[in-house]
């Protein structure tokens, strides 16, 4: 099976590529035939929802997410002076 990867695009929508299924609150699953990359809205204002339409380039809506770093591992603690 392929590997299903999410990725944030800057100021839009979550890009979905990979074998997804999306079914709706009552199980009811959205044709996707032919599809191997989904949009999925944001912005909470796409007419096609949960489908990004692009209405997050004029209303102003901003998302900027990025990975948070790693944790930095403390060094080591110096050996005692003699």
């Amino acid at each position: 099976m392929s590997e299903v990867v999410i990725k944030t695009r800057l100021n839009g929508p979550l890009l979905v590529t990979g074998p997804v299924k999306i079914i709706d609150h009552e199980g009811n699953v959205y044709d996707l035939t032919g599809k191997e990359n989904v949009a999925l809205c944001r912005c909470g204002q796409t007419k096609r929802r949960p489908f990004c339409d692009g209405t997050h380039k004029s209303c102003g809506w901003v998302a900027e997410d990025l990975v948070p770093p790693a944790p930095t591992t403390p060094a080591p603690p110096a050996p005692p002076a003699q």
